[in-house]
């Protein structure tokens, strides 16, 4: 006969099967009635069982076996024996029908070697050891990148069985393919840090930069991602990874090494009010919380500290196909403060609008917030477009100056052939354009009253794998023009921030910025978790920009408040910077 376990596996919803489980009851109740009886505990060594069930012999004994068997007592069955042997009886056929229909549905399966247990037939579904949430980059699918931030599981802790089977009609976002070819994802397909609550994350981000113009100070100028040359640098050390439970959802990972200094000098909003924003947030890259709705196929909503994504490359260099982007990504945010959605109508496209609190920022410039949205739509596993908007008031003091901003990326893997040594091949383009307007600047036809305040840029490269991807090649670069240097990073002299400015390279409405750089890079990826990666980098602006031989720090040091003037010193500044880059970047 066909056990109960088996009949779970099937999922059978029939009605044969729904009457069968409410009848198995009705079996105990009269098995044990019949064994409580004075006559049946006269027969303890002559029973049989019926499906696990103790039954008297005579009456188990079936039509054709009477004739065998003979009876060791010839006295009349009573009128409970004869009904429960007609309960029993009727049972049987219940039985056969049902096993019957099970044969007919599972003629075409391959079936279990004998003695195989089905323990997750009859109890709820576990939970696989990874992110329940159907996204984050993960951020989350978390992380860090654009498909989902963390790790996707088919089955949520609180679903059982049933639940599962109905999840498997509605795959998990952007899991359809395989996207780690793609700048700003990190290549890595699996955690080694992994339980059924918690996958962990642990990136170090170590690089010798050689500088070319041999600044005395050993400074650079004009990056988010190369801060100093001829020294080894920690530029990140990241330690934390992504909660899950019941549809409950978390990501943390720290932010030490250069980035804990670098990344908060670029952010204006922590001088309006107290309690020092950048001190309270250096430390953190991620730091959100959020909860997973089971609609449509997904929708999660995090508040906290997020990834941006402005600009198609990742905030960390693993994940990126060179170590310094261009510009269109070098000066656009990296993070966000504030809330956002992302809602996935299908598992090709997500649409995440945010609610943040302004451009790269811990607080406010003004009062009023900032608004964006992103729409990534991958049709298949060889194209993704990702299109960034955002508007808001992002100048501290002048809450009359709007800004507008689009960031439009295309990315195409053209060549896949895991057997050759050129093993695959890809490329990517990303235009962005925007601009400020009121305030006293406008978008377009500038007067000297008024002068145009925009941004026009682009950067586009190309990557080639060689023998069995372990090998990368990235060949690119990129342009920006920027009349008021609105998004040109301050330069550090004598300690200037992006609140401080600085006399010596000032970003007044109308001053003309325009830079453009090209790079070569190539990668050595023996495993997935670690890149050893050399890169030349030649960069150029239209003004002295980038720091020169005598470096941008004043003899002795810093001199009075970061960014002021100080009395016959002049800092180094030159129109161009050719260095070297050399570093290892692990992920795990």
């Amino acid at each position: 006969m066909i056990s109960i376990e088996k009949l779970s596996k099937e999922k059978l919803v029939s009605g044969h099967a729904r009457k069968f489980y409410r009848i198995i009851p009705v079996i105990v109740a009269l098995a044990l009635f019949g064994v409580a009886g004075n006559t049946y505990a006269q027969q303890k060594d002559d029973l049989v069982r019926v499906h696990g069930i103790p039954i008297p012999i005579k009456a188990a004994a079936k039509t054709d076996d009477k004739k065998d068997d003979k009876k060791k007592d010839d006295s009349p069955l009573s009128e409970r024996e004869k009904t429960l042997l007609d309960r029993i009886e009727q049972l049987e056929k219940r039985l056969a029908e049902v096993e019957s229909r099970v044969a007919d549905k599972s003629s075409g399966e391959k079936p279990q070697p004998a003695g195989a247990t089905n323990a997750g037939a009859i109890r709820p579904a576990e939970t696989p050891a990874l992110n329940t949430t159907a996204a984050v980059p993960k951020t989350d699918v978390s992380g860090a990148s654009q498909t989902p931030t963390e790790p996707a599981a088919a089955i949520s802790p609180k679903f059982g069985a049933a639940s599962a089977s109905q999840n498997r009609e509605k795959r998990e976002p952007f899991t359809f393919g395989d996207f780690t070819w793609m700048t700003g994802t990190p290549r890595t397909k699996e955690s080694p840090i992994n339980t059924e609550y918690f996958t962990g994350e642990f990136r170090a981000d170590v690089a010798y930069h050689h500088d070319f113009n041999h600044p005395r100070d050993n400074t650079i100028s004009g990056s988010s991602e190369v801060f100093r040359s001829g020294e080894v640098n920690l530029t990140q050390l990241g330690i934390g990874g992504d909660f899950h439970y019941n549809n409950v959802r978390g990501r943390l990972l720290t932010q030490f090494g250069m980035y804990s200094q670098t990344q908060p000098r670029n952010d204006p909003s922590a001088a309006r009010g107290q309690w020092n924003l950048d001190n309270a947030y250096r430390y953190l890259a991620e730091a959100y919380g959020g909860y997973h709705f089971d609609k449509m196929h997904g929708i999660n909503i995090d508040a906290g500290i997020f990834m941006s994504y402005i600009g198609l490359w990742s905030f960390y260099n693993f994940d990126n196909w060179t170590y310094q982007p261009s510009f269109v990504s070098s000066n656009t945010p990296w993070f966000f403060t504030g809330v956002r959605a992302q809602i996935f109508p299908s598992e090709k496209l997500k649409i995440e609008p945010w609610f943040i609190n302004g451009w790269q920022t811990y607080g406010k410039f003004n009062r009023a917030p900032g608004i964006g949205g992103q729409v990534l739509w991958r049709p298949n596993d060889k194209l993704s477009l990702v299109f960034n908007n955002y508007i808001g008031t992002d100048t501290l003091g002048n809450p009359g100056r709007k800004r507008f901003h689009t960031d439009d990326s295309i990315q195409v893997k053209y060549y896949d052939q895991p057997d050759k040594t050129l093993s695959k091949a890809a490329f990517s383009f990303t235009f962005d354009a925007g601009c400020e307007y009121g305030g006293g600047v406008s978008c377009k036809g500038g007067t000297p009253d008024r002068p145009s305040q925009y941004f026009l840029g682009f950067m586009a490269y190309n990557r080639f794998w060689f023998h069995h991807d372990k090998f990368g090649l990235t060949l690119g670069g990129g342009a920006i023009t920027n009349p008021g240097r609105y998004l040109a990073l301050i330069p550090p002299i004598n300690g200037a921030t992006a609140f401080s400015g600085t006399p010596y390279f000032t970003a007044n409405p109308g001053d003309k910025f325009r830079g453009a750089d090209y790079s070569v890079t190539f990668d050595y990826m023996p495993s997935q978790f670690i890149t050893w990666r050399m890169e030349y980098n030649h960069r150029m602006s239209n003004v002295p920009y980038y720091s020169g031989p005598d470096g941008v720090t004043p003899p002795g040091g810093n001199v009075g408040p970061p960014g002021s003037f100080v009395p016959g010193f002049v800092p180094d500044l030159r129109k161009y910077e050719r260095r070297m880059t050399f570093a290892i970047l692990v992920k795990l």
